[in-house]
């Protein structure tokens, strides 16, 4: 064989072999390309609550102060500080001397102006037949007639000089003018009260029902008329009403909701604010009187909505976006216009349909049309999708 011919067929054989190791690699790459590992989550349609949070101030349902409306010395107390009383019983009694004399007085007197009305009535019917025959002067009987009602009308007198002594008699014993806790007393014993002194004995507090006072914008105003509701007002023909909970001191959640039963007609000039006033149960008096409360409104039930994880919305200068992934596991970037947020979930307005599969974990590494495989992101990659996210939301100017 020829020397030349020898040295064709090495090239040639090299030239083989070359390709064959290339088409070799070639073939390892495509077999060592791995789709990108997602995870998804169906977007849902369900009835949202939409809930305002405000500061609120709770308020008894009744405060009423007891007071002293005749003058006299203390003379008892009976009842016991901090403790529930009933209505109409007896909290405290004023020296009631001067008064029951008074009103005996004033009984003496009608028993004495009733008997002269008795005997001018006397005469009169006498005198009347004599006048009628002409038998007594017209003086007479004119001089008659008047004393008769000169003592009706003494009778009449004296009744409400009783009626009077009596009720300042009733008024020495002070009593509950509703059901309700009493405070402590204001006035001790022996002290001279009344309305020329220290009338102010103590103060009863109805708090089995309380009131709950907090302010609501302008804005949240016509964002309710938008909703049709009216606040303060209850409409039958909704299947919700504006309910209201309250978080105590120890930050747990009432047991019980209120209703709004009054919102201010006007709107404070200085603050830009309105007045709401909710109604709640207060049976195991948890809820003291002039505390602060956190109150959660609801403020509008969104029907059918559509819901996805809050995570998996990304917010960019161009707008919100989520991937969505097709039936042939290749995903879109699809632009959404955002509701209500509401606990981690979100409300989509436009842009998605329930259903609809939704990239929640992974979209760092995404671009629209790829296809994807979904299974469980590790945790390398869901620290290196938080990192990007924050980076692409703090490229975002707050709204």
């Amino acid at each position: 064989m020829r020397l030349d011919t020898v040295i064709r067929l090495l090239r040639t054989g090299g030239a083989v072999l070359s390709c064959g190791l290339l088409l070799t690699a070639t073939g390892c790459k495509k077999q060592s390309v791995e789709l990108p590992v997602v995870a998804i989550s169906p977007s849902e349609c369900e009835d949202v609550e939409i809930y305002g949070e405000y500061v609120g101030r709770a308020r008894a349902q009744q405060f009423v102060e007891v007071r002293a409306r005749v003058e006299g010395y203390l003379e008892s107390m009976l009842f016991e500080e901090g403790t529930p009383v009933k209505k109409n019983q007896v909290l405290f009694v004023i020296n009631p001397d001067q008064y029951k004399a008074k009103a005996d007085k004033a009984r003496a007197q009608l028993q004495k102006d009733e008997a002269q009305e008795q005997k001018a009535k006397r005469d009169l019917d006498r005198i009347r037949p004599l006048y009628e025959q002409n038998a007594a002067s017209q003086l007479d009987y004119d001089n008659a007639v008047a004393a008769y009602n000169v003592a009706k009308a003494s009778v009449a007198m004296s009744k409400s000089d009783l009626a009077q002594a009596e009720l300042e008699l009733g008024y020495t014993s002070v009593r509950s003018p509703l059901s309700g806790y009493i405070s402590e007393r204001n006035a001790d014993i022996g002290t001279l009260v009344g309305p020329g002194g220290k009338s102010l004995l103590a103060t009863i507090v109805k708090s089995d029902t309380v009131l709950i006072d907090f302010s609501m914008t302008a804005l949240d105003y016509l964002k309710s008329k938008q909703r049709n509701v009216e606040l303060g007002t209850k409409d039958l023909s909704r299947s919700w009403q504006p309910y209201v909970t309250i978080t105590l001191a120890d930050n747990t959640v009432y047991p019980f909701k209120g209703l709004v039963d009054f919102a201010d007609p006007q709107v404070d000039p200085r603050t830009g604010t309105f007045s709401v006033r909710a109604e709640m149960p207060n049976p195991s008096r948890a809820i003291l009187p002039g505390q602060f409360t956190k109150v959660r409104l609801l403020l509008d039930v969104r029907e059918d909505a559509t819901v996805v994880p809050r995570r998996s919305i990304v917010i960019e200068k161009g707008g919100a976006y989520v991937y969505v992934m097709r039936q042939d596991s290749t995903v879109e970037k699809r632009f959404i216009e955002l509701g209500p947020e509401f606990q981690n979930n979100m409300v989509v307005e436009r842009g998605v349909n329930p259903g609809e599969n939704i990239v929640v974990e992974g979209q760092h590494k995404l671009s629209p049309g790829i296809k994807v495989r979904v299974g469980e992101v590790t945790a390398s990659e869901n620290e290196s999708e938080s990192a990007d996210s924050v980076s692409k939301d703090s490229s975002t100017p707050k709204q």
